[in-house]
């Protein structure tokens, strides 16, 4: 038997008004914006009474700027957070003038992508100095050097020194003593560009924050 004219112009208006519905559907469901992990090292903060920066109120201050899933690490200042994607520029730049706002200095804040933290971590040629943590430092670079003094560097390292510029990266292997330490004390100048440093324990902290169990 034939269908009827208008039962096929029936159907055939129930199939578009279906379509139309469902396009509809589709388009009022808000697509889930892709974030990108990033880690922030502050530095200068929270030294000598000076730059006070407490970590719960700089927690609700990332997160008044739309940071997410925020987590710090003692009070050197070191923040694992997610946002929307942008350039380093701008998200520091965002944080800088957010700490501002609200405590009444300008932070030098260095970020690092997850993937680029992730090789500062694996890169680290000393690996058997781990086992003193705080004997082994990673500065990182703000941009790569374009003339690193690295002859200067070598005749300041003392016996038991040990020290490698890879990428971004300057490690320093210091047994003795960081804070004595005169090759420490002038890595920035000697490679001429911007640097913050962490010892191994923070850098192994903020990793495990990065993949947690």
């Amino acid at each position: 038997m034939r269908p009827s004219i208008a039962n096929t112009v029936n159907e055939f208006g129930w199939f578009h008004l279906h379509r139309a519905l469902s396009q509809r559907h589709r388009r009022s469901i808000p697509l889930r914006k892709t974030m990108t992990t990033w880690i922030a090292l502050f530095r200068g903060i929270n030294v000598g009474g000076k730059n006070k920066l407490p970590m719960a109120t700089l927690r609700s201050t990332l997160e008044s700027i739309g940071c997410q899933s925020v987590l710090t690490y003692i009070q050197s200042g070191n923040v694992v957070f997610s946002c929307e994607p942008s350039s380093k520029e701008a998200i520091a730049t965002r944080i800088a003038d957010a700490v501002d706002e609200n405590f009444g200095f300008r932070p030098q804040v260095m970020l690092l992508t997850k993937d680029e933290f992730q090789s500062a971590v694996a890169n680290n040629p000393f690996a058997d100095a781990v086992a003193a943590p705080k004997t082994l430092h990673y500065f990182f670079l703000s941009t790569p050097p374009v003339h690193p003094d690295l002859a200067t560097i070598a005749n300041l390292a003392t016996a038991t020194e040990r020290f490698d510029l890879i990428e971004n990266v300057f490690y320093l292997h210091a047994p003795d003593g960081f804070g004595t330490s005169k090759l420490a004390k002038s890595v920035e100048r000697k490679l001429g560009v911007g640097i913050t440093a962490r010892n191994h324990s923070t850098v192994e902290k903020l990793a495990g924050l990065l993949n947690p169990e």
